[in-house]
């Protein structure tokens, strides 16, 4: 496997999707080394790569603990996102070492994060979680309550939010995966508007291996992949 051909064809892939887009929108690329070796981080580094994703603690603060890793992160060359499901005893251990919380969905979090920032007199930027697609199975506020859960997010003055996520359903309906992200755009667009100290909208977190270019078409300048890039897992 050929990691710079498939970087390659990656911002091919980008570039193409941005032509067929109505938006204007720099995207950001988060490659998603979770379940990979810090090895494969530090070659994608080499490549350019600046953005990781992690979606388990453990397994962040295992990489980021690498001697090369920890120096880079120093001098900004690397940073880290945190993608998954974060419980509130785990804070603790990524709150200030990650460029972007990308999975704020509940209040409970929010107060643990915002209780560890000030402690520090530090400040930690977020993207609130939208379960777009409404399915039991993943994490995020419903899309109805997110204007009123940012608006509660308010009263923390140590969180910084910076935009929006979503994951958007694993379906071959295109239509479907369309009208998502038009909705979180949409969405995005809304909170922008109201001007909320404390609230930029900057990021807005859409699109993943199998439908990034659709998210590109609608809106999103963020995007998360992983396969992708790093293949699939098959090695120990």
């Amino acid at each position: 496997m050929d990691l710079n051909d498939n970087l390659k064809k990656l911002y091919e892939d980008i570039e193409i999707a941005k032509e067929n887009s109505n938006f204007n929108r720099n995207i950001n690329l988060v490659a998603v080394s979770k379940t990979h070796p810090v090895d494969m981080i530090k070659d994608f580094n080499e490549l350019g790569v600046v953005d990781f994703g992690e979606n388990k603690v453990q397994e962040l603060v295992s990489k980021m603990e690498d001697n090369e890793i920890e120096e880079k992160i120093k001098n900004n060359k690397i940073n880290f996102h945190l993608i998954g499901n974060l419980q509130t005893n785990k804070v603790k251990y990524i709150y200030n070492k990650v460029k972007l919380i990308q999975s704020l969905d509940r209040v409970k979090l929010a107060k643990e994060i915002n209780k560890r920032a000030k402690k520090d007199g530090t400040h930690v930027d977020v993207l609130v979680q939208i379960n777009i697609g409404e399915e039991d199975s993943k994490s995020g506020i419903r899309y109805e309550e997110t204007e009123k859960f940012i608006y509660e997010l308010l009263e923390y003055e140590n969180i910084n939010v910076k935009g929006l996520m979503a994951i958007a359903p694993n379906t071959e309906d295109e239509l479907l995966l369309r009208k998502l992200f038009e909705k979180m755009d949409i969405m995005f667009e809304n909170i922008s508007d109201k001007h909320y100290e404390g609230v930029e909208m900057k990021y807005l977190s859409m699109g993943m291996s199998h439908d990034f270019k659709l998210a590109i078409e609608e809106g999103s300048n963020m995007i998360r992949v992983g396969s992708k890039l790093f293949g699939n897992r098959n090695y120990n």
